[in-house]
């Protein structure tokens, strides 16, 4: 298994393929939400996808990006099932801020946390900011990363 990160124009159409599947399988099928789940934030200049590879399989993913000119995010945080409970999602995260930190310019990393997650992204850094929110029928909270 290895780590990858790629900005849009790097990816190749498998890599797409398999980030686009792996997203689908969670987001829309194993979350019920049938919601749009590409959008132009996949190819803006200075996204970067990070992504783990097993034998041509992407197995977690997340996409870092600017969410404003002072602000980054880190969106569609995903562990394939079969990794799940491993630690995979920490090492993810870990990655995902790294790259935020050296890729692209901010004053504020902010993420979309599914409620249900908070207390795994407080334990990364994370503070709960404002009130949560309903997103695409799910709940969830504004967090803001905290260096330590």
């Amino acid at each position: 298994m290895n780590w990858q990160i790629k900005s849009y124009d790097a990816l190749t159409k498998d890599e797409l393929f398999e980030i686009l599947k792996l997203r689908v399988e969670v987001f829309v099928v194993e979350q019920a939400c049938p919601y749009p789940e590409i959008d132009d934030t996949d190819r803006a200049p200075e996204t970067q996808h990070l992504f783990l590879v097993k034998d041509e399989q992407i197995l977690a993913y997340a996409r870092c990006y600017r969410k404003s000119t002072t602000t980054a995010s880190i969106g569609r945080v995903i562990v394939s099932s079969m990794l799940r409970g491993q630690g995979v999602a920490h090492d993810l995260m870990h990655r995902a801020i790294a790259c935020c930190e050296t890729e692209i310019t901010h004053e504020a990393l902010i993420i979309s946390a599914q409620c249900y997650l908070d207390k795994f992204y407080a334990g990364l850094g994370f503070v709960k900011q404002g009130e949560g929110y309903l997103e695409d029928g799910i709940p969830h909270q504004d967090m803001l990363f905290v260096k330590k």
